[in-house]
């Protein structure tokens, strides 16, 4: 990987962080917890993608993005249950549940 590259996926990571550590919401709703009496650890995982494009395209975004060379399919090991403690909070990161029928 090289080092721009390094560079823009670690500004891409404190953007993250700074926007959560900055929403009032998060704040809020971690405050509610706390003065319920419960300590609060709040760990979040993403994932992000990202395929090198083909050829020498604009930095403007006007080109047209080439699909992958190669395509990753991932199966589930399991079910997830999830609660709805779970789906406020998800909501709340304004992150969509959506179900594969």
């Amino acid at each position: 990987m090289d080092d721009r590259l390094k560079e823009l996926m670690q500004e891409l990571g404190n953007a993250i962080n700074e926007s959560l550590s900055e929403s009032d919401r998060i704040a809020s709703a971690i405050g509610d917890i706390k003065r319920s009496g419960y300590d609060v650890f709040l760990v979040l995982e993403a994932t992000i993608g990202f395929n090198k494009r083909d050829g020498d395209g604009d930095a403007d975004g006007d080109e047209e993005i080439s699909e992958p060379n190669e395509r990753t399919t991932f199966e589930s090991a399991g079910t997830v249950k999830w609660t709805s403690q779970d789906a406020k909070f998800l909501k709340a990161l304004r992150i969509s549940m959506e179900e594969d029928r």
